[in-house]
């Protein structure tokens, strides 16, 4: 079984679009600016996964250059640490996106959204072995999601995923987890079958601002995939709008 929290930071580190780090900090830029979680705990702890892969070069992420710098400086690097941590901190960062998205476009579920575990798993390493499971599971949807956008314009092509699989393979992935991505590669675009498998709205929210950080949106395929995405799983349209603008997409 692959361990899908190192898999999703292998695929942010192997580059899975020229603006996914781009998109990366200002999501994260974004929400520190929005004091999320009061008193800056929360962020703390999404910005507390992306420092634990950076070493002492990036104690203090603002002082050596911003969030940006310090996401660059993390996608450069590498190890298991390394992917640990990028995929931790991706995870924190989506739900804490999707957290405010679904506040602001009144779609929250509960006075309180922070209580709900559908949206704080992955805000925090897990504590149970249900909770733990929980996140590999959610970690294994945020790469479906990924590698299904980037079909969104047209088939991967072999030697696109010739490329990837080098990629696993560079970063320690062992065969089974190189099987599975190679499986789900081969697969054609199936939107309905991977909104099947989406729970909830933040579930839905979280999904969509995966596939932001998978394509470069420069086309009409890409935009109405998302589009048709947004529809199936009932985002409304300032969740969506407020997901665009917190990863800087216009």
């Amino acid at each position: 079984m692959p361990n899908f929290g190192d898999l999703v930071g292998t695929f942010l580190q192997s580059g899975t679009a020229s603006s996914t780090q781009a998109r990366m900090g200002n999501a994260l830029e974004h929400l520190q600016q929005e004091g999320l979680g009061g008193g800056g705990g929360l962020l703390d702890g999404i910005l507390g996964a992306v420092k634990s892969g950076l070493g002492s070069a990036a104690e203090n992420p603002i002082a050596a250059g911003g969030i940006g710098a310090a996401l660059g400086s993390l996608v450069g690097g590498g190890g298991d640490s390394v992917k640990g941590a990028l995929g931790g901190g991706a995870l924190a960062m989506l739900a804490g996106v999707a957290m405010k998205a679904l506040m602001s476009g009144g779609q929250a579920q509960g006075a309180n959204v922070l209580s709900s575990d559908a949206v704080t798993l992955g805000l925090k390493t897990d504590e149970t072995t249900d909770q733990g499971q929980a996140l590999e599971k959610k970690a294994a949807l945020v790469i479906k999601a990924m590698i299904n956008a980037a079909k969104s314009d047209g088939e991967i092509d072999p030697k696109e995923m010739e490329r990837i699989v080098g990629k696993l393979k560079e970063a320690g992935m062992d065969d089974g987890t190189q099987q599975w991505v190679m499986t789900e590669l081969s697969k054609p675009l199936d939107l309905d079958a991977l909104v099947a498998e989406i729970p909830s709205p933040e579930d839905a929210a979280q999904i969509y601002a995966a596939s932001l950080l998978a394509i470069e949106l420069d086309t009409d395929a890409e935009r109405q995939y998302l589009e048709r995405l947004a529809q199936a799983t009932g985002l409304n349209q300032a969740v969506v709008q407020y997901i665009n603008q917190t990863m800087g997409v216009v």
